[in-house]
């Protein structure tokens, strides 16, 4: 199923729905890896579900073993990056009803160590130069280790 008011669904017949909040970085088997605009935590990613669920329920043991396969990939390439004291997992999506996971890197130093993150802040909102460079070292990094 696709619908058509969903960014991730659309990302190729209308990229400006994602491109609000996100730059395409990899294409993955089960997923599309986005670079999130706002980077208050440096190296914060996307990965969503290629097809259109709204649930992990929603998927088999297969497809959801599948899905966070790419999931782990993002996590070891944004440590392998960024290097984050830790990287927060989220996974919300009552507005935007299509799987997807947020990957926050925390950093010790930061504003929001010890405590969640916020969706998006507007602290620090990256240009599309910046969104660029830093899709292409975390593409780099995923591309190294499915080696």
């Amino acid at each position: 199923m696709i619908d058509k008011n969903c960014a991730y669904c659309m990302k190729d017949e209308n990229p400006s729905l994602y491109e609000k909040f996100g730059y395409f970085c990899v294409e993955l088997p089960t997923s599309n890896v986005y670079i999130f605009k706002e980077q208050s935590h440096p190296g914060r990613a996307i990965v969503a579900y290629k097809e259109h669920v709204s649930e992990i329920v929603d998927l088999n043991d297969q497809e959801r073993n599948a899905f966070f396969a790419d999931v782990n990939l993002v996590a070891r390439a944004i440590h392998k990056v960024w290097n984050p004291d830790k990287l927060n997992y989220g996974m919300y999506g009552d507005t935007g009803k299509h799987l997807h996971v947020h990957l926050c890197p925390k950093y010790k130093d930061e504003y929001e160590w010890g405590g969640v993150f916020l969706m998006n802040p507007q602290l620090h909102t990256v240009f599309e130069s910046e969104c660029a460079s830093l899709a292409a070292k975390l593409k780099e990094a995923i591309l190294s280790l499915q080696k």
